[in-house]
């Protein structure tokens, strides 16, 4: 439960402050009014809402920030012109600031610290100690800034936030802030304000009316998610069909599914209804409904007479589930680059990014989110290809676009990583991310792997699993492949070698991601090798890559992290395990076997991070 503390300021006494009735409409139940030092107002768990009684401000806004989800000291800001004039600070706060990807990353730039600080109980030391100041929140921030701690930002967006210099001007202010529809202004606010071009022009225009439909339904967003899904589901049944019937049927559905994909997002900030429970079932169900998509496609195709459609969907699923690695990756090292000293995001192909970023609607802009290739644009392209075409078409339309897009983001991304020189692997769980469970953390330390790093091994054990897939595919003497598959894939092991060092160079973000893409290409090589169905192997994969996702997702979602189970095992154990089926007559019951088995390790995990769990943020 969050509290809130009202900070009188000259002027505009906290006593009987119009605030105090807006942060119990904002749900916040107890409200301190302090027109001293706040110190002893602190006591207690956190976190605390901070409020300056020179702050006019629609109640939403005091929503927003009190119910955050991110867990971290969030602040809210504005322009200049949102701070009385004739004060180049502004006041209420009034620290100059710098943002860099929704989180304050210095002081001295464009934007000011309104009157609001929604602090992290970690941080309510700093806010206590800051107190005597004359102006607590600018010493809070400047405090929580030096030390380099996460801390978010907030803008009032169409909703007002502004500070007073005196009462006359509070009562102007609030004259501007009652013009405008407050729930109006919440519905758009719930849009994400830069999203994809398909997304935005498609689905953005029209959504928030749905929200609103759902909103008045009293649904959750975990309940869109569920009848998203169940759309996705109904379109996998038609492009399973091969037919044109079922086909267009399908591209109407997974239009569809789409939409209440953004409506979730879109009704959790709209009703403030968030928990790092809903943002991992998100996350979860997009990477579900793509697998199920993939596999109608592939399943309908060939069921009226295409051939080779199975490995298609296979090489879809890797790619992008080895992209999805990368983007998070990049996504992580990107923040903690902003975060440090200089700020400095990638040199002068930062700077060019950055310019074509701040050209929100140019051709240039829209170019660069659309070549990406995300979600949307590749829900758009299978279903314009599987209405036009047929479910081969449309698998071999995402690979083509997807290769294209990731050579392109991998090759830019390691460029500007090369410069920003941040070892972002050194701040996280290395052997959780790496899949080695706890029992097994134990590396091996030699000179050659000193002085080689990380990367490198990752790279001999994606290239052994490429040569087993090539070895597989008939590239391999005749009656030798299976022989050079197992050779193969046993070196694809050594990627295992470097997990005590360092992982603190440059390019080491993609050594995640390389691991990924060797056990994947390890799977493919023995199903080609042993003839194992390739609806057997896609299984396996899918079942691989949600493990995958739910390791990222709860990392990235702030959801608590659920220890490896004893009888849990490594990465390099699997390649092994599959390896062996390789050589054996039994190779079909052992992936079988394995992918059951990653099944359960998969729902053992999600019962035991999130039974009970409930309530949101």
């Amino acid at each position: 439960m969050i509290g809130a503390l009202l900070l009188g300021v000259e002027g505009f006494p906290a006593t009987g402050s119009p605030l105090i009735d807006q942060l119990r409409d904002a749900g916040i139940t107890h409200v301190d009014a302090v027109d001293g030092t706040p110190g002893s107002a602190l006591d207690g768990p956190g976190p605390v809402l901070v409020v300056r009684a020179d702050l006019v401000a629609h109640t939403a806004v005091l929503r927003n920030l009190a119910t955050e989800p991110g867990g971290r000291t969030t602040v809210l800001i504005g322009a200049r012109g949102d701070s009385p004039p004739g004060d180049p600070g502004g006041v209420g706060g009034g620290l100059a600031v710098r943002e860099e990807r929704g989180q304050i990353v210095g002081v001295g730039g464009d934007a000011v610290l309104l009157g609001a600080v929604r602090v992290a109980p970690a941080d309510l030391p700093l806010l206590a100690a800051a107190g005597a100041d004359e102006r607590p929140l600018d010493r809070l921030l400047a405090d929580l800034v030096a030390t380099g701690a996460r801390v978010g930002r907030q803008r009032a967006g169409r909703l007002y936030a502004a500070t007073a210099v005196d009462q006359a001007d509070a009562e102007r202010r609030r004259a501007e802030r009652d013009a405008i529809d407050e729930d109006a202004a919440r519905l758009r606010m719930a849009v994400k304000e830069h999203d994809d071009f398909f997304t935005t022009y498609f689905i953005s225009t029209w959504s928030p009316w749905v929200t609103k439909a759902c909103a008045r339904l009293r649904l959750t967003p975990a309940a869109v998610t569920g009848l998203s899904v169940a759309l996705a589901a109904l379109a996998t049944v038609g492009f399973a069909t091969g037919l044109r019937g079922g086909l267009v049927a399908g591209a109407a559905l997974l239009y569809l599914s789409f939409v209440l994909d953004c409506v979730d997002g879109q009704l959790a900030r709209y009703t403030r209804e968030f928990s790092p429970f809903g943002g991992w079932l998100d996350t979860m169900a997009d990477r579900g409904k793509e697998y199920l998509v993939y596999a109608g496609l592939a399943f309908g195709a060939e069921r009226v007479g295409a051939t080779g459609v199975w490995p298609l969907a296979v090489a879809a699923l890797v790619l992008q589930t080895v992209r999805h690695q990368t983007d998070y990756w990049y996504g992580a090292l990107h923040d903690e680059a902003a975060r440090r000293p200089g700020g400095d995001v990638g040199g002068a192909l930062g700077r060019m990014s950055q310019r074509v970023q701040s050209g929100t609607g140019s051709p240039a802009y829209w170019l660069k989110r659309i070549v990406v290739f995300p979600i949307g644009e590749r829900w758009a392209l299978i279903a314009v290809t599987a209405a036009l075409f047929d479910g081969r078409v449309a698998l071999l339309a995402v690979l083509t676009w997807g290769a294209f897009a990731g050579a392109y983001t991998l090759a830019l991304r390691s460029m500007r990583a090369r410069s920003m020189r941040v070892p972002v692997m050194t701040t996280v769980d290395l052997p959780y991310h790496r899949d080695e469970p706890w029992s097994m953390r134990r590396g091996v330390s030699h000179p050659a792997i000193q002085r080689l790093g990380p990367l490198p091994w990752v790279a001999v054990a994606v290239a052994s699993a490429g040569g087993a897939l090539l070895a597989a595919g008939g590239m391999a003497p005749a009656g030798t492949a299976s022989l050079a598959v197992l050779v193969a894939l046993l070196l694809v092991g050594v990627g295992r070698l470097p997990l005590r060092h360092p992982h603190d160079g440059p390019l080491d973000w993609l050594v995640p991601a390389g691991l990924r893409a060797a056990e994947l290409l390890a799977v493919v090589a023995v199903g080609a090798v042993a003839d194992v169905p390739w609806p057997v192997v896609y299984g396996l994969l899918a079942s691989l890559a949600l493990r995958y996702y739910d390791a990222m997702a709860r990392a990235e979602k702030g959801a608590p992290t659920v220890p490896r189970a004893r009888w849990d095992v490594p990465w390099h154990v699997r390649v092994f395990a599959v390896a062996v089926a390789s050589v054996t007559p039994v190779a079909l019951p052992l992936l079988v076997l394995l992918s059951t088995y990653v099944v359960v390790v998969f729902c053992w995990g999600v019962y035991r991070g999130w039974l009970g769990y409930a309530s949101p943020a």
